[in-house]
């Protein structure tokens, strides 16, 4: 390790990221919290959340993708064939993230002592090259939902032939395709060793890629497609989509009034605007939780190449980080509360162990 990336384990000499345990750190944070800075109240006390925090992610985020996956694939939940494709691609996307990243990165970094195992495989760079294409997927497949609700509401002459189940797998095949594609560089930048360390890199890298700019022009790259682009093509979209739907429904309500005299109930607004609330609510929601880890992440490559004119709080990573991961196992909570049909899908799943116990006490 150079002397820069010495230098950013120790911007604040009570903070470090070498060793840790729970009781290690709860210790620290107990014995000398008057004397600690604010930054490292803050970072340790994170540090002894994501202990609880983590495993708890796991468990609830496994079993409640796996459900989303299932009640949609059944069809029964009042939306279309397109629409259901989307959904059951990203939810499976943060499936395999939460596997890649929640279970086999950020677990094992939290119990690095019950974990030392693994800095003995030399597989590191073959699970980043999985975890990158799999994150990828899962923001690249959020922006595919998008723009397909965007040619559906405001592109009509388009929307027979863009927004059905053949063309949704295309798109999603494609990007999953080009996602792995575009990560086999990380195979070639990182090294076999496992850092277990919480870091934007999952594992140890040479030398000569940490200080060359090429490689990092690469990783700059990396976070420009993975989230930075997403996040521009994903406000522009949901712009465009909501003037479009008010400028409409402004136009119907007068064409309406006009025609009946009398304001009734108009289904194909209200099915617009429960697609419109849908599509934000889940744009929103990944806006919100990747944005601290991607500001974290390029101020953080910046530092090691020598750009040393801004500082970021360390613990903003460790935030950054449980936040990207949150993001992967709230759609289930975001259909949920927008879909009232989601939601009679899920009790009736969640009822049906229940119901030989219910019939047999009647």
């Amino acid at each position: 390790m150079t002397s820069m990336g010495q230098n950013l384990r120790t911007i604040d000499w009570n903070v470090t990221t070498t060793d840790r345990s729970f009781s290690l750190d709860l210790y620290f944070l107990s014995a000398h919290y008057d004397s600690l800075s604010l930054e490292s109240q803050i970072y340790y006390t994170l540090r002894i959340i994501q202990y609880i925090y983590y495993p708890m992610l796991a468990i609830i985020s496994v079993p409640v993708n796996l459900l989303t996956i299932g009640i949609l694939s059944r069809g029964k939940c009042g939306l279309s064939k397109c629409v259901t494709r989307y959904l059951v691609a990203m939810s499976a996307a943060d499936l395999l993230v939460i596997i890649l990243d929640l279970i086999l990165r950020h677990i094992p970094i939290a119990y690095e002592e019950q974990f030392q195992f693994l800095e003995s495989i030399p597989v590191c760079n073959i699970h980043a090259v999985l975890l990158y294409a799999a994150t990828d997927c899962s923001v690249w497949f959020t922006v595919t939902f998008t723009f397909d609700r965007f040619v559906a509401i405001c592109c009509q002459k388009l929307k027979s032939k863009y927004c059905n189940e053949k063309t949704a797998a295309v798109v999603l095949g494609t990007v999953t395709v080009l996602s792995c594609l575009k990560n086999i560089l990380w195979y070639f930048m990182l090294t076999g060793q496992y850092r277990l360390k919480d870091d934007p890199w999952i594992c140890d890298v040479t030398e000569d890629v940490l200080e060359s700019r090429v490689w990092a022009t690469i990783e700059f790259l990396h976070y420009i497609l993975t989230p930075g682009l997403p996040f521009v093509v994903i406000l522009q979209l949901n712009a465009l989509t909501v003037r479009h739907i008010l400028v409409s429904s402004r136009g119907r309500r007068r064409l309406r009034a006009h025609s009946s005299g009398a304001s009734h109930r108009d289904p194909e607004m209200d099915s617009r605007r429960k697609s419109i609330i849908l599509l934000l609510v889940i744009s929103a929601n990944f806006i919100l939780l990747w944005a601290v880890f991607m500001v974290f992440s390029i101020w953080r490559r910046m530092w090691d190449l020598g750009y040393q004119s801004i500082y970021l709080p360390l613990f903003l990573q460790e935030l950054g980080l449980m936040l990207q991961l949150l993001s992967c196992c709230t759609n289930t909570a975001i259909y949920a509360v927008t879909q009232t049909q989601f939601r009679e899908q899920l009790k009736n799943v969640l009822q049906y162990p229940f119901a030989p116990i219910v019939k047999f006490i009647q």
